[in-house]
């Protein structure tokens, strides 16, 4: 049986070590909120973060500004509400 993000401290160590952006913006942003919301994110919200992480800086700075909505494989209920509580921290 594979643990959840909220079980396992390593995966929650290497999702915040991930989230560090070269882009200060994005490190700022996707700092604060995971001090705000770490220990509170489902592991489906986990999930739409990581692939959030995938994208360069500048579409994710676009993403989180509300400036392009998520499209193709990043089009998910998950993704859209991670990137709501994101947009309102």
């Amino acid at each position: 049986m594979s643990t959840t993000h909220q079980d396992d401290p390593a995966k929650r160590a290497r999702l915040r070590w991930r989230s560090r952006r070269g882009l200060l913006e994005n490190d700022l942003i996707l700092t604060r909120f995971l001090d705000a919301q770490e220990t509170t994110l489902t592991d489906d919200e986990v999930d739409a973060f990581t692939r959030l992480l995938e994208l360069s800086d500048s579409a994710l700075m676009d993403l989180i500004m509300g400036r392009n909505e998520p499209s193709c494989n990043l089009d998910l209920p998950n993704v859209h509400g991670l990137l709501k509580k994101i947009r309102s921290a």
